[in-house]
């Protein structure tokens, strides 16, 4: 989770889910002294993440790239992703979500060995908001008071570092640092790098998104020695409070945070200030931070997931916000002596909280332990899940979505599910779907209404709709499945007609490779390689395996296939392995 600042915003309070050890501080000890060092970026940790993609229309994003350390992954049609027991760097985790017509979607987190992210990131559209011609330079300017302004001859192709001299494209948004959502929107956490090399928690008067494109599409910047010149509108519920002068910082997508360069000026309700590239850029005040952290819990002791919540300074209306996670857990930094308000809401567009408890912070951190919401705003909706032959579902989950806001709960070893959810308002709409990964069935979506107290859904059958992606292998006999979600199974392509399909699942992986002719359904290409975390080994394909293609769609859509034989080791060429394989996943080549 990722606390970011609403309302006033001039603090961001940074929530991440269960990466909090209680009895290990010296994990995340960091008082007012040690906030002042430079970071640790080098120590990594296996964790995990998941989240939900949605697009300006708050609609799922189906088919978004999701990088997370060495592991990649693709959105499903809910706009789910996730990735298990994956190295990042425990002070910065970085999940970057990547979507064609849109700026990435980044968000930052601290790591713990072993623990979980979750996040629900909105996509930002690339808007051209005008362009202007690279030898004459001239300027760009939003309603909403952004403005982008190149001087003559101040733009280079980024890829060769080029003079170029032709029409450039100005995609930009701006990104209110009052929004309700900003938690989804903004790049990052809010922690940002200063010029002496200090992590700081960031206080936001307003960011901006901005790209440089060509007339071919190519990518361009801003020419080394120039500046432009970037100007934002301050919120009228911040202007009183904004500073005369401010610092710049930009977002590094490398490292997550965001690093201070430069400076903006106030006139009026405006800052401008000067950049040397265009990416992210937000105008912040640093301050010192402690890290505090919290589990949210039912009457009965069961964890209460995403839950929207706000930490506010108290008497300021300054606040930042974020979800817990599947555990209930919500914990990170905030600002250290300080007055603090915790807020509980059912979703960030509640009006009323649930829960509210101050709370105060020092120079140390600070955990408020377990938290209990006897709340009667509550639903606890339990049911079981059964497949086709009315056998008990143990691996699955439970997708529930209120309109377009998607939650999902994993199933018990005996196919049932209890899981707590706050409401808004008592009646609350809902539609439930349940999948069952082994049998690669899903229900249909089910219309159910939400009530405070229990609702007993009953059994749902995960059964008459197929799931769509998938890779089945066995080797020596021994079967193994994969299916997309939560697993992750993406194809790719470089060179002529070569394909390779990756599917993964912590620490569990397979790999693809063959050749792809140009007619697929009538002549068989041959695979070219395999890899599998089940064959500790080198392979190689002594004879030649046919792959077979029995669907091809356009890129978008389908390609299914399969193949059987036998791979030889090369080290000990005696040493064979029986595979055979079956595939069905999304044609991206």
């Amino acid at each position: 989770m990722q606390f970011a600042q609403t309302k006033r915003s001039l603090y961001a309070l940074l929530i991440f889910t269960t990466a909090l050890f209680f009895s290990c501080q010296k994990e995340f000890s960091i008082d007012n002294g040690s906030a002042l060092q430079p970071p640790d970026l080098s120590a990594k940790v296996n964790s995990s993440v998941s989240g939900f993609v949605t697009d300006e229309n708050n609609t799922a994003v189906m088919g978004a790239t999701v990088q997370f350390g060495t592991s990649t992954i693709t959105t499903d049609k809910y706009g789910y992703f996730e990735a298990k027991n994956v190295q990042v760097v425990k002070t910065a985790a970085v999940v970057t979500v990547i979507k064609p017509g849109y700026f990435k979607g980044i968000k930052t987190y601290i790591a713990a060995e072993g623990k979980a992210a979750f996040f629900r990131i909105k996509l930002i559209l690339k808007t051209n908001i005008g362009n202007i011609n690279g030898t004459n330079g001239g300027a760009v300017t939003l309603a909403n008071g952004l403005s982008i302004a190149l001087p003559a001859g101040a733009v280079v192709n980024a890829a060769t570092n080029s003079a170029y001299t032709g029409t450039v494209n100005i995609a930009a948004s701006w990104i209110n640092p009052v929004a309700a959502d900003l938690n989804s929107i903004m790049p990052g956490d809010l922690r940002g790098i200063d010029k002496d090399g200090a992590l700081k928690l960031l206080q936001t008067f307003g960011m901006a998104a901005v790209e440089l494109t060509g007339a071919s599409g190519e990518l361009l910047q801003v020419a080394p020695g120039k500046k432009a010149t970037l100007s934002l509108s301050i919120p009228a519920s911040l202007v009183s409070s904004a500073p005369a002068t401010i610092p710049l910082w930009y977002f590094d997508e490398a490292k997550g945070l965001w690093k201070e360069e430069g400076s903006a000026t106030k006139t009026g309700s405006t800052y401008t200030g000067e950049v040397s590239h265009f990416s992210f850029w937000n105008y912040d005040v640093p301050n010192n931070l402690v890290l505090f952290n919290c589990t949210l819990k039912d009457i009965a002791g069961n964890p209460i997931p995403y839950a929207f919540v706000r930490v506010t300074i108290a008497g300021t209306g300054i606040s930042g916000c974020g979800y817990t996670d599947a555990s209930g857990y919500v914990g990170g930094a905030v600002p250290n002596n300080a007055q603090l308000i915790l807020d509980v809401y059912p979703t960030y567009n509640c009006s009323s909280s649930v829960y509210t408890q101050p709370f105060t912070t020092t120079t140390v951190n600070i955990s408020l332990g377990v938290i209990t919401v006897t709340n009667n705003l509550m639903a606890i909706v339990s049911g079981t899940v059964t497949n086709c032959f009315n056998i008990p579902v143990s691996n699955g989950y439970v997708l529930m979505s209120e309109g377009s806001y998607y939650s999902r709960y994993n199933l018990s070893n005996t196919g049932t599910f209890s899981f707590s959810t706050l409401l808004c308002t008592n009646n609350v709409p809902v539609t439930i779907m349940v999948q069952d990964l082994t049998a690669l069935q899903a229900s249909s979506p089910l219309p159910y209404t939400l009530a405070y107290g229990n609702n007993a859904v009953g059994n749902i059958a995960a059964c008459g709709t197929q799931i769509q992606e998938y890779v089945n292998y066995s080797i020596n006999g021994v079967n193994y499945s994969m299916a997309s979600p939560p697993d992750n199974i993406n194809e790719t392509g470089y060179g002529t007609n070569n394909i390779f399909i990756n599917a993964s699942a912590g620490n569990t992986f397979v790999g693809i490779q063959y050749y792809r002719p140009n007619t697929p359904l009538s002549i068989p290409g041959n695979l070219t390689g395999f890899m599998s975390s089940h064959i500790n080994d080198s392979i190689t394909i002594a004879t030649p395996i046919p792959v077979n293609i029995t669907e091809f769609g356009n890129i978008g859509q389908h390609v299914s296939g399969n193949f059987s034989g036998i791979l030889t080791s090369m080290i000990n060429p005696t040493v064979t392995y029986n595979v055979t394989c079956n595939f069905r996943t999304k044609r991206n080549y």
